[in-house]
């Protein structure tokens, strides 16, 4: 790096995030001083075409990388598009740092271009922000960004940065500093022993326990506590759609995804017995949120709860726990195994072989109803079946994406977990249309040596196919498979359920998927058979750039959801 960058405010954010092991940033030139000097770093630019996927693809590189994301843009319009992303990042409490640019301070509050007033605009969806006016200040601006978004329930923080300031000389003080934030989760809590002791005393000498274990269990990077937990406590797991990939789901004592899929021919509407029964229910690193308890039902004011969470606000927020274990998942976790595992567990091991029988039976009922299910009546390809053909070709290390709506629903009820610690990356913080392309490309950024796939539908898909060129340009090889149904799928069910209508925006118009592929440069497939499923998985699973796959889906066919169950079990 030139000395007369190195003597910038914007030389010494470069030299910043590579002191926090920043490799890539999310951008599209600007703030361009930050850009041209993180890239004479060595710090890689991928750049999108628009903030909103730009956003999403730093909150994907952080869920995957473990690391945290970096996301820039430009001043005014730019900055607004950020705000979906960041809300998503800040509800599904995944760390970010925006590094947005600014008008120059001279022409603040003159209606200057594309001025606005961005600190009001972010407070809504980040943890922290901040407007930088004094070039000494800005390593502690940067480091403390980074420290908010990592630490503590991690989630977005902001950077407002004029523009004049970036150019300006730096005149900080001259000393080393060496603190690396830029993995998450920073910083790892424990509860006080005495709630530890408790918390082993209730799982012990419960009758029938369960976990239910959410998204947190992958910020804190604690599948392998976990799945230790399940293992050697026997206690049969849960997991939400965040949690996903928490457990191996072909563990014995694994019970899928629960929620709101338990309408007829689910895997919950027979597993949701055994949290029925449960008489001791502990939650791991999750919200408790609608859709993650079919709309607070299924756990009731008899059940005793114990909640780990980093978040003190999250626990007792919907279910009063009996023990609050506050605290990072995975050293929470791991301090409770020991303390169980000294406790008397004979009551646990003599009932697994009964609970693993039930759990199987479970997925037996499962996936002989789902065959029945998988060819629709009229020969059109159903998503089941395409999520079966998928099932064959993935592995541990393979990166699962899903947009919102159906497409996570398909993916988190229909596939299996191969181990513990497979991520299938779902947009529920806010489950905004639109969003898994882009969390697709950060995730292959993040892991580029392991395969990454994303389910879409045709609704979504249109919000970001403008991506594929970016997926070409980088060069970057994912899968993208578009269930094309032509139809606004879950908004017209809904509708239907709730007002026995929908309305016309709920039809789409025929569109080539395939072609549009083709035009930005990506090889792809249009699939009206069933019969041509499996090879063109197979095809894309090995090519070596972005490959995308249409399947032509029956616009009948919906997840089994607990909001449809009248109307499903009726036909």
């Amino acid at each position: 790096m030139s000395a007369d960058l190195s003597n910038t405010v914007a030389g010494r954010i470069a030299l910043a995030l590579r002191r926090h092991d920043v490799s890539h940033i999310f951008a599209q030139s600007l703030p361009s001083a930050v850009i041209l000097a993180a890239e004479a770093l060595g710090i890689r630019q991928i750049a999108y075409r628009q903030e909103n996927m730009g956003g999403a693809m730093a909150d994907g590189y952080a869920r995957r990388s473990g690391k945290i994301g970096v996301v820039a843009a430009q001043n005014g319009p730019a900055a607004t598009l950020l705000v979906p992303p960041l809300a998503e990042a800040l509800k599904a409490s995944i760390p970010v740092v925006a590094i947005v640019q600014d008008v120059e301070r001279d022409q603040a509050d003159r209606n200057a271009f594309q001025e606005l007033d961005h600190l009001g605009l972010f407070q809504s969806c980040t943890k922290w922000v901040r407007k930088v006016v004094v070039p000494a200040r800005i390593e502690d601006y940067v480091d403390a960004a980074f420290a908010i978004a990592g630490s503590g329930r991690p989630g977005p923080a902001a950077l407002i940065l004029p523009a004049d300031l970036l150019r300006a000389n730096w005149t900080g003080a001259q000393f080393e500093r060496t603190a690396n934030l830029g993995h998450w989760p920073i910083d790892r809590l424990r509860p006080c022993e005495s709630d530890i002791v408790a918390a082993a005393r209730l799982l012990s000498a419960a009758l029938s326990p369960v976990i239910i274990a959410g998204g947190g269990v992958h910020a804190s990077g604690a599948s392998a506590e976990l799945s230790l937990l399940q293992d050697e406590c026997a206690l049969p797991v849960f997991t939400t759609f965040m949690g996903k990939g928490a457990v191996d789901e072909f563990h014995e004592l694994s019970a899928g995804v629960l929620g709101s899929l338990v309408g007829p021919c689910s895997l919950g509407s027979h597993s949701v017995a055994l949290l029925n029964e449960a008489d001791v229910i502990l939650l791991v690193g999750t919200r408790t949120n609608q859709n993650g308890t079919d709309s607070w039902t299924q756990i009731s004011c008899d059940k005793t709860i114990i909640h780990i969470d980093v978040d003190p606000a999250e626990i007792g927020r919907t279910y009063e726990a009996k023990v609050r274990l506050v605290g990072d998942a995975a050293e929470t976790l791991r301090v409770l195994r020991g303390a169980l595992c000294q406790s008397d567990l004979s009551r646990r091991r003599a009932a697994r072989s009964k609970i693993a029988r039930r759990i199987s039976g479970f997925w037996t009922q499962f996936h002989d109803e789902r065959s029945s299910r998988s060819e629709s009546q009229n020969g059109a390809i159903r998503p089941e079946r395409v999520m079966a053909e998928l099932q064959r070709q993935i592995t541990p290390e393979t990166t699962v994406v899903a947009d919102a709506s159906y497409s996570s629903m398909w993916v988190a009820g229909q596939l299996r977990a191969s181990s513990s610690g497979m991520r299938f990356l779902t947009p529920r913080g806010l489950a905004g249309l639109g969003w898994g392309v882009p969390l697709a490309i950060g995730a292959k950024v993040a892991r580029p040596e392991h395969p990454v796939v994303v389910i879409v539908g045709d609704g979504g898909f249109a919000h970001s196919w403008a991506e594929l060129e970016t997926m070409v340009r980088c060069r970057l090889p994912i899968m993208v498979i578009v269930l094309n149904n032509g139809i606004l799928g879950f908004q017209r069910d809904a509708e239907s359920v709730k007002f026995g209508a929908f309305t016309s925006a709920c039809h789409l118009g025929q569109v080539d998927h395939a072609m549009i592929a083709k035009a930005c440069g990506c090889e792809s497939v249009r699939i009206e058979s069933a019969h041509q499923i499996s090879d063109a998985l197979r095809v894309g699973m090995a090519a070596n750039s972005p490959f995308v796959i249409e399947v032509m889906t029956d616009p009948a066919a919906h997840p089994p959801l607990s909001l449809f169950a009248e109307v499903d079990a009726a036909a």
